[in-house]
């Protein structure tokens, strides 16, 4: 069917004039918000904003479209949209604006993301998921463009495993038989990353309920539509994807303009139609609208369009255009409009105004009580003392921030150190007091705090029966995903050649045939939307096992991972998680591309997602048990090599559990500590028996996992035995060595044990070369560990151990 047959106009029947001169209150209500925080920004009482006007009349005809269970993943100027589904008040919205950290004041973030930047809180007290069919629910916005659109996939892709997998109808708190749409936005201009063309394009082979908007104002910051987008429209260049008939695959598009109410109501309508009963995905293409601040509070959009654009777009505003058509078809007269305009303006007065009270009341009571404690101390000090002019300072300012009191609180304690007065004690009992609730209000909720964060899940030993047959590494995690997926129906695993053939190492050979192609699923090459559909599978509810082929390309999805999956506990304090595992395999094999030890980059950008790294796939396993039955995020590095070398079957290969943190010493010894992971363990085990053979007894410890790090301390244990360490990986120099080096030595105090300088022993610092000499003269081999290992024996008793070259 045509586009133009899709959109022609229709009437509105289903709604009254309440309802349009509702949205209309509703949409100039948002106008004022917009304008007033903007004033906000440049009176000094927030530090940025960026607003939804001129998006107003999509988004209220979005809503209504919105229903119970359905998802967003959206953009950061839609806060018309998130008021009208009932997700979010004006004070809210306002304290947003202020950064204020209650959460009960400002649910979506607790302050500590940008305004503009919306979601739902979706877990209970406990971090456990609250139902989501009963609620209207959002995914935690990020500001990086088209970021959102990956995330999208997963939402829609969610409905469409309810819907068809029967297995799942018994999780009604998540779905319906998979009647939810999953609802995204984004500003024409981001239209032009990759990640939306990615995501539109798994959508369409997927075919999931996914509708997403573009809210079309012709610029990008200050780059106009023909300098982003050819032909300069992004619902034609994407028409090859308009599906030939119902019932053919493909998408749906609509076009229509911002500014038409009565024709974005029936749209929309239309469109969330097709896209909740027939799993059809949906371009909405949002076309004239305008943004009439400009793009945030960084600039003034009139420094770069020109005048007639200017012009257009005062015409032409939303808002103004609904004015019109209420008047046109005789909805309302003009004075019912302008008392409707004058009451939103002073509804958003109010919340303001009360939101700012709410924020700034608390810091002033603390700013009072440090004052206050501190009078005392200047009393026993005098007023001509330095102290007395730091307290003055605190006292008379006008507009304190958190800081401002426990920077005075740390300074005056520097000033009266060493003075013993009762002041003193009570002054810096009060800063380790704001201290520790500024720690919540902006360091916490990395991870999971619930009862299913994987400090809490149960440690089941392994277990071995008599004869215990060996086989392939690969068969024991055949072994182990099979128990996984018998065990809980929500497990599911996706990536590029999972399915038919059970990946490329076989781990997942013979499962799809038994469990079916929904749970064990091909993908298109796509990394960065095969993370984003784990992202949203697992925010509603399901176990999704992303597998990303090699870790070198892991890298096409570690923006996402970053920006969305690491932080998001952190962004939304504990209201949201994605339990999602993401499969890998690297280190040594061949190569510039299959030979991967980013393990520096991972650490230093996944903050929040736990890293593992098994040294054989008894222990990738293990970490698979421990985390289906956590709610935490994780990257599991299997080792390439190791798939065909021979382990022994566990009895219990699907119920052992193995704790994140803690390092296993895989060879006992006194003279030094070799600290090592992943596929490093061997070659430093083989080393180790040749430094055994000149007398020096070397202790060989896996980590196990980089995120968390020796949680226990045991490499510590280690140095007050041998006094030496080293520190051997794949990685670049400076890269996953150096953090070890920096967790014993700095964390753990660990130079009080040192009898010599410890030692990291890391690759080339280029890409391993192709080829077994590639390999060895590229990364670390079994005579550079005995070398540097000798080394450090060397230097103590070179009489017994003299240099070798």
């Amino acid at each position: 069917m045509p586009t133009a047959e899709l959109i022609a106009p229709a009437p509105t029947a289903a709604l009254a004039p309440a309802d349009f001169l509702h949205d209309y209150c509703l949409g100039w209500e948002s106008r004022h918000a917009s304008l007033a925080g903007r004033k906000e920004v440049f009176m000094g009482k927030a530090k940025f904003g960026i607003f939804g006007d001129g998006k107003e009349l999509p988004q209220l005809a979005m809503a209504r479209a919105f229903k119970n269970g359905d998802f967003r993943a959206g953009y950061y100027r839609d806060q018309t949209f998130m008021v009208a589904i009932g997700e979010l008040t004006w004070q809210q919205y306002f304290a947003q604006l202020y950064a204020n950290p209650d959460v009960e004041a400002e649910p979506s973030t607790a302050g500590r993301a940008m305004n503009g930047h919306f979601g739902t809180r979706l877990l209970d007290d406990d971090g456990r998921f609250k139902p989501q069919t009963s609620t209207k629910n959002s995914s935690a916005d990020i500001s990086p463009t088209a970021a959102q659109m990956p995330r999208l996939v997963g939402l829609a892709y969610a409905s469409k495993l309810y819907r068809l997998n029967p297995e799942l109808h018994q999780f009604s708190d998540f779905s319906v038989h998979g009647n939810e749409v999953a609802f995204g936005t984004i500003g024409n201009a981001s239209t032009s990353e990759g990640m939306f063309f990615e995501a539109l394009n798994a959508a369409g082979v997927l075919q999931i309920p996914l509708l997403v908007s573009v809210w079309d104002d012709h610029y990008g910051i200050s780059v106009p539509a023909e300098y982003q987008t050819t032909k300069q429209s992004i619902s034609a260049i994407m028409a090859g994807l308009q599906r030939e008939g119902e019932g053919e695959p493909g998408f749906e598009i609509f076009v229509v303009k911002g500014w038409d109410y009565p024709a974005l109501v029936d749209a929309y309508q239309r469109a969330a139609a097709v896209c909740r009963e027939q799993h059809v995905p949906v371009l909405f293409h949002v076309t004239e609208l305008t943004q009439p601040q400009g793009h945030s509070t960084s600039g003034s959009h009139e420094r770069y369009k020109p005048k007639a654009r200017l012009l257009w777009e005062e015409k032409n505003d939303c808002l103004l255009k609904m004015r019109e058509w209420l008047l046109a078809e005789g909805h309302a007269t003009a004075e019912e409009l302008d008392a409707l305009e004058k009451d939103a303006a002073a509804t958003v007065k109010q919340a303001r105004t009360a939101a700012w009270a709410a924020f700034v009341g608390p810091i002033k009571d603390e700013r009072d009580a440090t004052v206050a404690l501190l009078d005392r101390l200047v009393k026993a000090t005098g007023t001509e003392h330095a102290l007395a002019e730091t307290v003055n300072q605190l006292r008379t300012n006008p507009a304190p921030i958190r800081a401002d009191s426990v920077r005075t609180l740390r300074r005056a304690l520097r000033q009266v150190r060493g003075l013993r007065h009762p002041g003193r004690r009570a002054v810096q009992q009060y800063l380790e007091q704001l201290q520790g609730e500024n720690a919540d209000r902006y360091n916490s909720n990395l991870f999971s705090q619930s009862e299913e964060a994987v400090g809490n899940i149960e440690e089941v030993p392994v277990a071995y029966a008599d004869g215990a047959p060996q086989v392939d590494g690969r068969e024991v995690l055949q072994a182990c995903f099979t128990a996984n997926f018998e065990r809980d129906p929500r497990i599911f695993a996706i990536g590029e050649d999972v399915g038919q053939i059970g990946d490329v190492n076989q781990a997942f050979a013979g499962l799809q045939e038994k469990f079916g192609e929904l749970r064990v699923t091909d993908t298109g090459i796509r990394e960065c939307t095969i993370i984003g559909q784990g992202i949203g599978t697992a925010l509603r509810g399901l176990r999704p096992i992303a597998e990303v082929q090699y870790l070198d390309y892991l890298l096409y999805a570690v923006q996402i991972l970053s920006d969305d999956l690491a932080c998001l506990q952190y962004r939304t304090k504990g209201g949201q998680k994605a339990p999602l595992i993401v499969r890998t395999r690297g280190h040594r094999l061949e190569g510039i591309w299959h030979s991967g030890s980013p393990m520096g980059l991972l650490l230093t950008t996944l903050r929040g997602i736990h890293v593992c790294v098994p040294r054989d796939m008894t222990r990738a396993a293990g970490f698979y048990n421990t985390l289906l039955r956590s709610d935490e995020p994780a990257v599991v590095v299997e080792c390439l090599n190791g798939y065909r070398l021979k382990e022994k079957l566990p009895a219990n290969v699907g119920e052992f559990t193995l704790p994140l943190g803690r390092p296993e010493v895989l060879r006992a010894g006194t003279d030094v500590t070799i600290v090592t992971y992943g596929s490093m363990c061997r070659v430093v085990l083989e080393a180790a028996a040749q430094l055994a053979a000149e007398g020096i007894s070397a202790e060989v410890i896996d980590v196990q996992t980089l995120l968390p790090f020796d949680t226990e301390h045991l490499i510590a244990d280690s140095l007050r035995k041998t006094g030496r360490v080293l520190f051997a990986d794949e990685d670049v120099p400076g890269g996953a060595s150096a953090f070890m080096l920096q967790h014993v030595i700095d964390e753990q105090n660990g130079y009080q044990l040192l009898d010599a300088a410890p030692r990291c022993l890391s690759a080339q610092a280029h890409r391993p070369a192709y080829s077994s000499d590639g390999d060895y003269f590229s990364k670390p081999n079994v005579e550079d560990v005995f070398d540097a290992a000798y080394a450090l024996l060397s230097e103590a008793d070179p009489e017994r151990f003299p240099d070798i070259y």
